[in-house]
């Protein structure tokens, strides 16, 4: 299908259907293409769902149409790392299994679908209509198009109205009191103050102390921070290709088969030039090229004529070159000598100390490399570091102590009050979290406007930035609730999507929690 899809992107048909398909059908159109029966068997499904399998067929249809969904939001490939950061994989089986579990929970509630509802569903979707009618040439041209028969399209359409029905059977039991409403609406209407306290590791840096065996203690346990990259020296000489092979010839026939390999090379305005045209390039192209591979060969027979002794002088005296040498280096900070010659440096780090190795075909010519020393990644005694180690186990510490001082704060706040804390000054409830002198917490903001004068202290204090915040409600100023009658039916239009989704999310949970779910392994490994 996606093939097909592919083909005729430029068809305002295909585009509706996949629309139609994709869209309104992504949570249960592939529950009726995968699902299989009761039992164990091979391990070729995506998921069990209390003994009924979910192949893996149904995974990849659905998991391919997600990610295309996400495409076309995004305007652009998604890279696997992208894919993993979304969890696309995991999205896709979840929502399977989940579908799975609603259609078994259909069973046991004793919901049903019709045929009359299914005819209603197919015939209501734009896709299937002409001059605002059902038509049903059309309907058998566009499954068709997709590899799709009616059979299969009208069971798809059964689990969806079935998912769909028991599902809002689950949001019929979501309702809203009249005293969830009035809180609601006074958290929309009414202003607190707040009275705070902070604290930041620059406030208490300075009564941070650490002893040595403290300073010891972090070094043991965060070495990685601290450890030094592997370093090597290293010996080495450089060929010309031009110098170890300079009396290469070619012949007329091997230019030939150069121009015929490399004929793109030789363009003019009109197109490619003739070969008499360019006879002389074409020479001295190929003349370098056989140059360049001669030197090579030679280049390898001479390392491994001396590589038992690692005798680099010798083989650069074979070649008429010279050695060279270098201090130790990181593969990060090359010496300026060798900067830019990525694949010498990596030839350096994978040969062990002592060791002769190459060619190495670069730009600039052929490398040979002798490994003179290498020095192992290690973390330095605490005395050649102590500045190092010091200042980040410090900035650690000043974030624990704190962390600390707040938490000491908010359980004071819950006793009385606090020496030298401030106010944030009224203010309304804002969804954005933005808290007046404070910052933006959509958390602290939600518990701002739950606490009561019986129950005034936050029990925790809340990380914004890199400042630790304790809070106590100084005082609310109530809105008048004259209005809220007539505000009443607004407010629970708005509130109730929100407590039937919650609903439902809960129910789903409790359906996890008693079904036995086994997911395949390599679905989600990557």
């Amino acid at each position: 299908m996606l093939g097909i899809m592919r083909k005729y992107k430029q068809s305002i048909l295909i585009k509706v259907v996949f629309g139609v398909i994709v869209l309104s059908f992504i949570g249960t159109i592939f529950l009726v293409w995968g699902r299989g029966d009761k039992g164990t068997g091979p391990s070729d499904y995506a998921a069990k769902v209390n003994g009924t399998k979910i192949s893996l067929e149904s995974f990849q249809r659905s998991y391919y149409r997600t990610r295309g969904i996400y495409e076309q939001l995004y305007g652009r490939s998604l890279t696997p790392e992208m894919e993993k950061q979304m969890g696309i994989k995991k999205l896709t089986i979840d929502s399977l299994i989940d579908n799975e579990l609603v259609r078994e929970a259909a069973d046991d509630m004793g919901i049903k679908v019709n045929k009359k509802e299914i005819q209603a569903a197919i015939e209501g979707i734009p896709a299937f209509q002409k001059d605002g009618a059902f038509n049903f040439e059309l309907y058998k041209q566009t499954l068709k198009a997709n590899r799709l028969t009616p059979r299969a399209f009208e069971d798809a359409t059964e689990e969806e109205i079935l998912v769909n029905k028991t599902r809002d059977k689950i949001k019929e039991s979501a309702k809203l009191t009249d005293q969830e409403l009035l809180q609601a609406y006074k958290k929309q209407n009414d202003k607190v103050d707040l009275q705070y306290v902070s604290f930041s590791p620059a406030d208490v840096r300075g009564e941070v102390k650490l002893s040595d065996q403290e300073l010891n203690s972090y070094l043991q346990s965060h070495e990685a921070e601290f450890k030094t990259p592997e370093e090597v020296s290293i010996s080495y000489t450089v060929v010309s290709p031009a110098k170890v092979a300079s009396g290469a010839a070619v012949t007329e026939e091997e230019a030939q088969t150069f121009y015929q390999k490399n004929i793109d090379r030789y363009q003019g305005k009109g197109g490619i030039l003739p070969y008499a045209e360019v006879k002389e390039q074409v020479k001295a192209d190929a003349q370098k090229q056989k140059a360049a591979k001669e030197a090579y060969e030679k280049a390898a027979d001479t390392v491994n004529k001396f590589k038992g002794n690692a005798d680099i002088a010798a083989a650069a005296a074979a070649l008429g070159s010279t050695v060279e040498k270098t201090a130790l280096f990181t593969a990060q900070a090359p010496p300026p000598a060798l900067a830019g010659e990525a694949d010498v440096v990596k030839r350096a780090f994978m040969l062990k100390q002592g060791d002769l190795g190459g060619p190495v075909e670069t730009p600039k010519g052929i490398y040979l490399v002798k490994v003179l020393e290498k020095r192992p990644p290690a973390v330095p005694p605490l005395a050649q570091i102590r500045d190092a180690v010091a200042k980040k186990a410090t900035d650690a510490k000043a974030a624990e102590l704190a962390q600390k001082k707040a938490q000491e704060a908010a359980a004071a706040f819950a006793k009385g009050n606090v020496a030298g804390a401030k106010e944030t000054g009224n203010f309304g409830y804002a969804a954005t979290g933005a808290i007046p002198q404070i910052g933006t917490s959509p958390a602290l903001m939600e518990e701002a406007f739950s606490l009561t004068a019986a129950a005034p202290a936050a029990k925790e204090p809340y990380k914004i930035g890199d400042r630790w915040f304790a809070v106590k409600l100084k005082g609310r100023v109530e809105a008048p609730t004259t209005d809220f009658p007539v505000k009443k039916e607004a407010l629970k239009k708005e509130l109730l999507p929100k407590k039937q989704q919650e609903a439902v999310e809960k129910w789903l949970k409790e359906l996890r929690a008693k079904a036995k779910i086994q997911i395949n392994p390599a679905i989600v490994a990557e």
